[in-house]
């Protein structure tokens, strides 16, 4: 087993009201209908999110290139204050650090975001990095399980996941397709950062321990979600039906899951799910025949910030370890992604 020490989470600069984000959204598609659009960004059940630019200076972001220098700057510094307040709850020295692993969909930088934040940490030039790209909301999850896998081989390690997603920066301007609009109103920009260290580690930590992972890809899914990579920056993909592959799939994805460790979804006291929308979330609330306010966490990130893709799920981690769990008690992180894919991380507290 791993142990979670600490999580840390950071929000990008500028908060706006939903209204104020419709309103840039309109004024960018002249051909959508205003109502229209008023109205799919009610029902996205967000009231507010932050943008890592004030929103009169995306205007100025006419390519591809632009749009992502301005990614890797402020994930640069956005990925340090996470991993740096992650440490410092932990009580973990920057030196001490093993393993780092970045995370993020919305740009790309070679060397990546992870090499940068090396000297700017004072990690140890021996620090083993792992950059990840393209499994979108899923990686937050992914990224924990790919933490324990580490672990679980060096179990006297401290390994650390910076998660970073800027995804205003994506927005593709006069795109009036059906996922462009349902991107323009759910997602956010943010970081998180997780520190985790093996079994054998000689430093006491009071998070939650993490007992299993795993992955699930659904074939024939490539065009559920992501994105098209063109001149002007990250298209996204976004399929209407991805609530009917959860319904079709998810429960029993989880119950093969906790039967092989001797659990079911009754044993489950805490849900840590990625707030990927109000469709999504109902399909898993529905389709797990959860109980009332089993993802009340979920839905108030989903409000409070928007989607955050890879970040999100962190950010959902940080508010119910924040509310501390009864000892002795099971948890379930999981994620949904472009793929179309699944990962579930199995946590006891």
């Amino acid at each position: 087993m791993s142990r979670i020490a600490s999580v840390h989470k950071v929000l990008a600069p500028y908060r706006h009201d939903q209204h104020e984000i419709t309103d840039l959204a309109r004024a960018s598609l002249p051909g959508v209908d205003p109502a229209f659009l008023h109205r799919l960004h009610t029902a996205a059940k967000v009231r507010s999110r932050h943008t890592v630019l004030p929103l009169d200076a995306y205007a100025a972001l006419d390519d591809f290139g632009k749009a992502n220098d301005v990614f890797i700057s402020n994930a640069v510094e956005m990925g340090s204050e996470a991993v740096q307040g992650a440490l410092r709850t932990a009580g973990i020295p920057p030196e001490a650090v093993d393993l780092l692993v970045f995370a993020s969909t919305t740009g790309m930088a070679a060397p990546s975001i992870d090499a940068r934040l090396i000297d700017q940490l004072a990690l140890r030039p021996d620090v083993k990095r792992l950059p990840v790209f393209g499994l979108g909301c899923a990686a937050g999850a992914a990224g924990v399980a790919r933490l324990h896998d580490y672990l679980r081989g060096w179990p006297t390690h401290v390994a650390v996941l910076v998660t970073v997603e800027l995804c205003s920066l994506t927005f593709q301007r006069e795109d009036t397709s059906p996922a462009n609009l349902v991107g323009s109103a759910l997602f956010g920009d943010g970081a998180a950062a997780l520190v985790a260290q093996g079994r054998e580690g000689d430093r006491r930590v009071d998070g939650p321990m993490v007992v299993a992972t795993r992955s699930r890809f659904y074939p024939g899914t490539e065009r559920a979600m992501g994105w098209d990579i063109t001149s002007s920056g990250f298209r996204i993909v976004l399929d209407p039906g991805i609530p009917g592959i959860v319904r079709a799939h998810l429960a029993a994805d989880i119950d093969g899951f906790l039967v092989d460790h001797g659990l079911t979804r009754n044993d489950i006291g805490t849900w840590i799910c990625h707030p990927g929308g109000p469709k999504v979330l109902d399909a898993i609330a529905d389709t797990l025949d959860l109980p009332d306010g089993a993802l009340d966490r979920s839905w108030g990130s989903l409000a409070e910030v928007g989607n955050l893709s890879s970040a999100s799920v962190l950010h959902v981690l940080w508010d119910t370890a924040r509310r501390r769990p009864p000892t002795g008690t099971w948890g379930l992180l999981f994620a949904l992604g472009p793929g179309f894919c699944a990962e579930l991380v199995l946590l006891l507290w």
